[in-house]
């Protein structure tokens, strides 16, 4: 094989991991599972993504059933999901949680979590059923991929110290043979 096919295959193979990996971003995962707090049972899923730009990339879902296991949760049953940093000193941030497809049991919130790092969750349900608060902690990263032309910055030392590399011994090749 030539040096200039394996050049060649070691970059496609580069670029196809790196699109691969920008791709996907993970999916939500639970904090918390099956928390009877009041007459609920709260579940807490989460998608912990931390943004510069100040948009709510904090993405939380709330799932609610009755601790006691049978009938429906009412329909005026809300929950709100507050955050606070726990590694550094920062404001709490609050969002109020809206039912998914109009399903009280499944509800959705998104807040602002604008560094890495751990965050405590503290969920406030409030309903015709009485109060109920569960509490968990998550650790928030950025979901965002580098922009393609960095990968192109980032190797560019590599690449020119092998083609470097090579041309230094493509050079003693032809003086030995000489």
């Amino acid at each position: 094989m030539t040096a200039r096919v394996r050049v060649a295959t070691v970059t496609i193979m580069l670029c196809v991991a790196e699109a691969a990996a920008g791709a996907h971003d993970g999916p939500p995962f639970p904090i918390l599972s099956n928390h009877i707090t009041g007459a609920y049972s709260v579940s807490i899923w989460t998608d912990p993504d931390t943004t510069d730009d100040q948009s709510a990339g904090g993405q939380f879902w709330i799932r609610l059933h009755l601790a006691s296991g049978g009938g429906d949760v009412p329909a005026e049953t809300r929950a709100t999901v507050t955050i606070k940093p726990v590694d550094r000193t920062g404001a709490e941030r609050t969002a109020s949680a809206a039912a998914v497809r109009d399903d009280v049991t499944n509800q959705f919130a998104a807040v602002v979590m604008d560094h890495e790092g751990r965050f405590a969750v503290h969920v406030a349900v409030d309903g015709p059923l009485g109060p109920g608060a569960a509490e968990a902690f998550v650790d928030a990263t950025y979901s965002l991929r580098p922009a393609r032309w960095l990968l192109i910055l980032y190797l560019a030392p590599f690449v020119l110290v092998g083609l470097l590399w090579g041309r230094l011994l493509l050079r003693r090749r032809q003086a030995d043979s000489s």
